[in-house]
């Protein structure tokens, strides 16, 4: 299954354009949060991590709607892979799923 997630970092902040790029992409299920990157505790994401199983793809819009530090970044794309599960970022052009796609994720990464 393809999971997205998207997330602005106020109230006021539209996820159409993530969500739109998400299901154009061919996600089956949106996680979507109202937060601001920099705060540890996002519900949406939490309970996206929990519900990946093997096989899935996680996919974003962008890598920074998912993390805003590199290591952040590290630690939450490792946990879905100690699930199985693959990671994409739609503007970077990065898959996990592919050979290819995880030596650039491990460039960008270094």
């Amino acid at each position: 299954m393809i999971i997205g997630y998207a997330r602005v970092s106020t109230d006021d902040q539209n996820l159409d354009a993530q969500t739109d790029a998400l299901q154009a992409a061919g996600a089956e299920r949106i996680f979507a949060d109202k937060i601001s990157g920099s705060m540890r505790k996002r519900p949406e994401l939490d309970k996206l991590l929990d519900q990946v199983r093997p096989g899935d793809v996680v996919v974003v819009a962008k890598y920074d709607r998912l993390a805003r530090s590199l290591r952040d970044l590290l630690d939450i794309v490792e946990a879905i892979k100690d699930q199985g599960a693959g990671f994409r970022s739609l503007a970077e052009d990065i898959d996990t799923t592919t050979p290819a796609g995880r030596l650039v994720f491990h460039v960008f990464a270094s």
